[in-house]
């Protein structure tokens, strides 16, 4: 399991990273969602040993990091940074003799890469003359050649097609299940939502929440429930305790205490038959608005990120 712990950073006198803390375990794959500026490159850094923390630490299954470890880790940074001119097979066997790997060895694993990626046909193209989306790819071949121990990836689906992006998910699910750690970034909440098994939202700095998706909906549940019924139902809207967000005859979406939840459904059964009353817990979405409220576009993703 790879932990942060307490992690704090600061660019001259502004501190960007405020005792960031969570973890990212083996054989899951952990998003990482925030607005822009919100510290999710600077922290990435930190983990890869790229930038150092003000105070913190980061460990793999109880042990620092060193140099060492950190060799082993797979990066995909948000900004492209392979050689354009290069055809894609030979830059990722370059990339994988780096990494100790025999050039038959490099060879073998970049082709087998590229055409899991559905790049086989494009293996000897200058990435230059791919796809934004190919070129992506690429990227992310990249990270994964060298068979990481962790797996730290920013924006990895930026510029792919929804048929690219299930592509991707299969390649990283299969290095989850090899109990690899997977953190990655992305702004895209509702492909999070529906990829991830653990989410980590940070807003200005800061960690406002991390856990499965059913914890955080529970978590953050607003106890909205919606009222279905043969009859209409614009009494709701006179019940002490509730608030109705939606109302259209026969249905409302409402929002109340467990105590009056229940009045509003025994209401609803003497009145006649209830097609059904079910308890709305928020989408990832709803939940980052509800938690990143006071956001403000920080520097450490431009500038030192």
């Amino acid at each position: 399991m790879l932990r942060l712990d307490g992690i704090d950073r600061s660019f001259g006198d502004r501190q960007v990273l405020h005792d960031v803390s969570f973890t990212v375990e083996r054989g899951l794959l952990t998003g990482f969602v925030g607005g822009n500026g919100a510290g999710k490159t600077t922290t990435m850094r930190i983990i890869l040993g790229v930038l150092a923390a003000n105070a913190g630490s980061v460990t793999l299954d109880g042990r620092p990091l060193g140099g060492e470890q950190r060799r082993t880790f797979g990066y995909m940074p948000e900004e492209r940074g392979l050689y354009p001119k290069m055809k894609a097979a030979e830059q990722l066997t370059y990339l994988a003799r780096l990494h100790g790997f025999e050039r038959h060895a490099a060879e073998d694993q970049a082709r087998a890469l590229l055409d899991r990626l559905g790049l086989t046909e494009r293996a000897d193209d200058p990435l230059e003359s791919l796809s934004l989306g190919n070129q992506q790819r690429v990227q992310i071949a990249a990270a994964l050649v060298h068979d990481p121990a962790v797996l730290i990836l920013d924006e990895p689906f930026s510029g792919l097609d929804p048929l690219a992006v299930d592509v991707v998910v299969a390649v990283l699910a299969e290095h989850a299940e090899r109990c690899v750690p997977v953190l990655f970034s992305s702004h895209q909440l509702d492909l999070v939502e529906r990829l991830c098994d653990r989410l980590v939202i940070i807003s200005g700095g800061r960690i406002r929440a991390a856990g499965s998706r059913d914890s955080l909906r529970d978590q953050f549940s607003a106890s909205r429930y919606e009222l279905t019924a043969a009859t209409d139902v614009g009494w709701v809207r006179g019940v002490p305790g509730v608030e109705v967000v939606e109302f259209d005859g026969g249905s409302a979406l409402f929002e109340a205490d467990d105590a009056a939840a229940q009045h509003v459904l025994r209401a609803a059964v003497e009145r006649g038959p209830v097609t059904s009353f079910t308890p709305i817990r928020p989408t990832l979405g709803e939940i980052f608005r509800d938690v990143v409220t006071d956001e403000s576009p920080d520097s450490d993703e431009k500038g030192a990120a």
